[in-house]
């Protein structure tokens, strides 16, 4: 079976940066739903369209065809009266609490920002709402393990059944229930991979 449209892709990987140094290489496979599902880059899906099983490859991706360039803009600095504690560089938290609505939030359709604390001062935090590898040049060695058609329900959710999809680094946006901001801290200190 080819890699087409609406086939289960598991596909063992390694991301470095431009220099070579290791970002991630898991010990499990990753495996997404091929087709524009969004369950990995456009480019990567392009370089996998219609292989077979073993087939493997290296792709460099730019950051606007990754990440997106850095944004300065994206950079905030918060009174930390706002946050929990404990509060710790590396958290992540889903906007910013009691923030009021900039008047040029523009697009209402996008999903809201993750932060990522990088700095804790006595009164101040700073807050980085760029994705950890904004701006980084990304390599991807790749190579198919398996290959198989998608169920119908797979396909009607857009994603493997059980798959977490190639979120690489974002925060998994299945969390049902309580909108509180301090219910959407996120320890990073975690072993989870962040690409799947």
């Amino acid at each position: 079976m080819k890699i087409e449209k609406n086939t289960v892709v598991s596909l063992r990987y390694k991301l470095t940066d431009a220099q070579n140094n290791i970002i991630e290489e898991p010990d499990s496979p990753m495996v997404y739903l091929h087709g524009g599902y969004e369950g990995t880059f456009p480019k990567i899906e392009t370089l996998l369209d219609g292989q077979d099983v073993g087939y493997e490859a290296s792709i460099q991706l730019e950051p606007s065809e990754a990440f997106g360039e850095y944004d300065p803009e994206l950079l905030k600095i918060e009174p930390r009266a706002r946050f929990p504690e404990p509060l710790e560089v590396g958290m992540q938290f889903e906007g910013v609490p009691d923030a009021e609505e900039e008047g040029d939030s523009g697009d209402v359709d996008d999903e809201p920002l993750i932060y990522t604390v990088t700095d804790v001062a006595d009164s101040q935090v700073v807050l980085d709402g760029n994705h950890p590898l904004a701006g980084m040049a990304l390599r991807f060695w790749v190579q198919v393990e398996d290959i198989r058609a998608a169920t119908e329900e797979e396909i009607e959710n857009r994603h493997p059944e059980g798959g977490e999809g190639f979120a690489f680094g974002m925060p998994d946006d299945s969390d049902e229930g309580d909108d509180e901001f301090t219910d959407k801290a996120v320890n990073l200190g975690g072993s989870s991979p962040t690409l799947h």
